[in-house]
């Protein structure tokens, strides 16, 4: 499953409105793929205060890995096509690329996920 930030920001923060669902996302599917840039959107709170290490060692015991490359030009072309912000068009790229599902709270970006047959959960 391809994880977007905030699915990782959510399960990371009890005072979420999304916290729940985002946890019960984390236990229900492998493996669980995020990619470097959603990674580092997901550490800049962290970063604000001190954290990142500690919460780095959380996401590694969820069994969070880091996703391979990026192809630039797929990235551009879904940037171009669907007006999308380009940590969006890395997550949807990730998992068209990948056959992954993609796990986002983000109405937007599941709507041209599916546009482009990408299955999206929840």
């Amino acid at each position: 499953m391809i994880l977007d930030a905030c699915v990782l920001i959510a399960a990371l923060n009890p005072e979420d409105a999304h916290h729940a669902a985002a946890h019960e996302l984390l236990a229900t599917a492998e493996p669980l793929i995020t990619p470097p840039l959603t990674l580092a959107e997901v550490l800049v709170g962290p970063a604000r205060t001190g954290q990142i290490g500690p919460v780095q060692f959380v996401l590694t015991g969820l069994g969070i890995e880091v996703a391979a490359g990026v192809d630039p030009a797929s990235l551009a072309a879904l940037r171009a096509d669907t007006g999308l912000a380009m940590p969006d068009c890395v997550v949807l790229d990730a998992a068209r690329r990948s056959g992954q599902v993609l796990a986002t709270f983000d109405e937007r970006l599941a709507r041209h996920a599916r546009a482009l047959e990408v299955t999206v959960v929840p």
